[in-house]
């Protein structure tokens, strides 16, 4: 059986009326989330800024670019941190699922002053041929060469992953790939000078994904907890339907081994359910 064909729990028949009610008072723990969400982003634009001050060079469509050059007019440069190791195919099918929700939000973005730039460690050449498969419309450079994954904490050595000391989510411990998802923001200064100003990982990621918000409303929900890890499910966008082999990296290097030791996958926020 399909995973996701799986049966909600039937919940009790209500009249309209007792329907309303109960509606009504979950309307009144929503307005306190929301209005909580309100205050984390005040407090979130109010945290300190970090100066940086070594200098990255990536490679992308117009060739070499320093971190300062991929604003591209904007004050603020968010940054996902999207899985794609040097030596992957094809890029990870849970950032991709990101991905697709992002694209569509780039002008818009630039409307308000943010450009949005995906960062990977694959050769250029990887991530261009990756993205026109996709359909996506987002710039992407490569970090390869650089230290900007390992500083910003989303790619680890083996030794790391060996040792169970990978620091991830602003804590140390297990990690089952050497790439990890995050996103980090940085405001570009007078005279041009970058600051970091935010970064997330793991269920901190959640928000960017309009699907499983709209799934959060559904009968079903998420669906996954029968899974052996939650994203167990997830495709590319252009792979739904194919049993056999889904993916070009039939090691998935971006999920653990589906056996008994498998916790959670990276992709999966760090192998947290909740």
């Amino acid at each position: 059986m399909n995973p996701v064909q799986s049966s909600a729990v039937q919940s009790k028949v209500v009249s309209r009326e007792e329907w309303l009610r109960a509606r009504i008072q979950l309307l009144a723990k929503e307005k306190e989330l929301t209005r909580l969400r309100d205050e984390q982003a005040r407090l979130r634009r109010t945290l300190p800024w970090v100066k940086i001050e070594k200098e990255y060079v990536f490679e992308g469509a117009s060739g070499k670019r320093k971190l300062a050059d991929l604003f591209d007019g904007s004050s603020q440069l968010a940054i996902y941190h999207f899985m794609f190791g040097p030596d992957w195919k094809e890029g990870c099918p849970s950032c991709s699922f990101v991905s697709d929700h992002l694209s569509g939000a780039v002008p818009h973005l630039k409307a308000r002053d943010v450009t949005l730039t995906m960062v990977s460690r694959a050769p250029w050449s990887k991530l261009d041929q990756f993205r026109k498969r996709m359909g996506w419309q987002f710039p992407w450079v490569s970090s390869h060469g650089n230290d900007f994954n390992r500083d910003f904490h989303v790619t680890f050595t083996p030794e790391e992953i060996e040792k169970g000391k990978a620091e991830y989510n602003y804590t140390t411990g297990p990690f089952p790939s050497v790439e990890a998802p995050g996103l980090s923001v940085f405001v570009q200064g007078p005279g041009g000078q970058v600051f970091h100003t935010y970064s997330a990982f793991a269920r901190g990621l959640e928000p960017l994904v309009s699907a499983y918000m709209l799934l959060d409303m559904t009968p079903k929900g998420r669906d996954e907890d029968h899974l052996r890890f939650p994203m167990e499910w997830l495709r590319h966008h252009d792979r739904y339907g194919e049993t056999t082999q889904p993916f070009a990296d039939a090691q998935k290097p971006y999920w653990p081994a589906i056996a008994s030791e498998a916790t959670g996958s990276c992709c999966e926020h760090g192998g947290e359910r909740s």
